[in-house]
């Protein structure tokens, strides 16, 4: 169909019914260096068809059916600096090998059902400079995953949904200076997500619902070099400050307007608890402050547990620790550290878990029927379960262990005593009686004439 365009620099491929497109109906185009293929009824990426397109600069695929972006979908377009996908509904993954083999520089994709930030795709872009991501139900821009873009100055994510930026959340991004994360759920942004906050030019934060506390200070001390792009951000809380535009603070009055209050632990009693092995011990950590603090735990081998912690410690959405199945080597010190952006406040307790002794293993199960009534930890803010026995329990114990002895000495002299009975009923010998024959016919000397008899003893 195109094999006698070789000159052709820019097709425009839409608003028909195409469903395929053959692996060569691109091959003619040997100088095309901008495809755009729109509104049609493709299910799927013509990888094929794309191949040919060796000089292929841009590449825009939008309102598509198409529900996978599979992996080296657009091999072997070396030359490739800028892909746009838009407008695919069904689209809410990549996965990693799906951009192998491409070195844009921009890279939008917009309007599609994509929950994360898709990082294994992107690791090997380390020459992207725009980004895109905009209209995308992401929530979460995780801490250092956008590490290896070093090279990335510009990041769009409007209309995300996003509630959170971890703090390094742009670490390694080092020429970020465009930021437009506006229309979003947005509480704050700290500037430690940074790498470089210097280097930031543009912040596009409007339309957020914004708590204008100390943590965005920063952002207000930047004002006369840093643009928000033509929308200055609005506070949304607190009552004092609420819908005032970030314009109408003077620089006199930050100080006295965007505060925070430092965590305080309300209870910081040193505190040890002692449990059984096999227990799920809690300790638990109440911190009140302005904004609300974040808690975590130091374990006696300085690992640190937050509420993203796996394993049998991890710390629950009201700052408690939570350890199932405690181990002998849980034992130690642990310190509760509650921070936010005015500080931080700690607090100790002290765990120690006791293992099971040969003397009281056979009791000391972990079956719910040996389990009593948990033991007081009102004091100490924990919960754990103990055992404990008492005397009817190990009444019963012996009397079953000596019934079932018994029984089975009975039953072992029955058996004895029916073998025996029926031992007398057989005999022990037998009596054999033949006739000899005789030799020839003559009776040989003093042979007895007749039959004759011996007896057998049976063994």
């Amino acid at each position: 169909m195109f094999q006698d365009l070789h000159n052709l620099k820019s097709l425009e491929v839409g608003d028909n019914d195409l469903v395929y497109i053959s692996h060569r109906a691109f091959s003619g185009l040997l100088s095309l260096e901008h495809l755009t293929l729109e509104r049609c009824n493709l299910t799927a990426v013509p990888t094929e068809a794309l191949s040919h397109l060796h000089n292929l600069i841009s590449l825009h695929l939008k309102q598509l059916n198409i529900n996978v972006l599979p992996a080296y979908a657009f091999k072997r377009l070396f030359r490739l600096k800028d892909l746009e996908i838009d407008a695919w509904p069904l689209l809410d993954m990549l996965p990693a090998n799906s951009l192998y083999g491409l070195n844009l520089t921009s890279l939008s994709i917009t309007n599609t059902n994509l929950s994360a930030v898709p990082y294994s795709a992107f690791k090997h872009l380390v020459y992207l400079t725009h980004l895109n991501l905009s209209y995308n139900p992401i929530s979460t821009i995780e801490a250092g995953m956008l590490s290896d873009l070093v090279r990335l100055q510009e990041l769009h994510m409007v209309g995300a949904q996003l509630r959170t930026i971890e703090s390094h959340a742009f670490q390694g991004l080092r020429f970020l200076r465009v930021l437009n994360v506006s229309q979003n759920l947005l509480e704050t942004l700290e500037e430690n997500v940074f790498h470089s906050p210097k280097s930031l030019e543009v912040l596009c934060i409007n339309n957020n619902p914004l708590a204008c506390d100390c943590r965005l200070l920063w952002i207000l001390q930047r004002q006369p070099t840093l643009q928000f792009g033509g929308q200055p951000p609005m506070c949304a809380g607190p009552d004092s400050v609420k819908e005032r535009s970030f314009k109408d603070f003077h620089s006199t009055a930050l100080s006295f307007y965007f505060t925070c209050k430092k965590p305080k632990i309300q209870d910081k009693k040193l505190q040890y608890l002692v449990v059984e092995e096999g227990q799920t011990v809690q300790l638990i950590c109440n911190a009140d402050g302005d904004p609300q603090p974040t808690i975590s735990w130091v374990t006696p081998r300085r690992r640190l547990i937050t509420t993203k912690s796996n394993g049998r410690a991890t710390v629950l959405g009201d700052g408690t620790l939570e350890i199932r199945f405690a181990q002998d080597q849980d034992t130690g010190i642990y310190v509760c550290i509650a921070s936010n952006a005015a500080g931080n406040d700690t607090y100790s307790a002290s765990l120690t878990v006791k293992g099971f002794t040969s003397d009281r293993f056979l009791y000391a199960n972990r079956t719910p029927m040996y389990m009593t009534d948990s033991n007081d930890t009102s004091s100490n803010g924990t919960n754990a379960n103990t055992f404990s026995l008492d005397l009817k329990t190990i009444l019963v114990s012996t009397a079953m262990g000596c019934f079932t002895f018994l029984g089975v000495v009975l039953f072992c002299f029955l058996l004895l005593f029916v073998w025996s009975r029926g031992k007398g009923k057989h005999k022990t010998s037998i009596d054999l009686e033949y006739v000899p024959r005789k030799n020839n016919g003559a009776v040989v000397e003093g042979e007895v004439a007749g039959p004759r008899r011996f007896n057998m003893k049976m063994i």
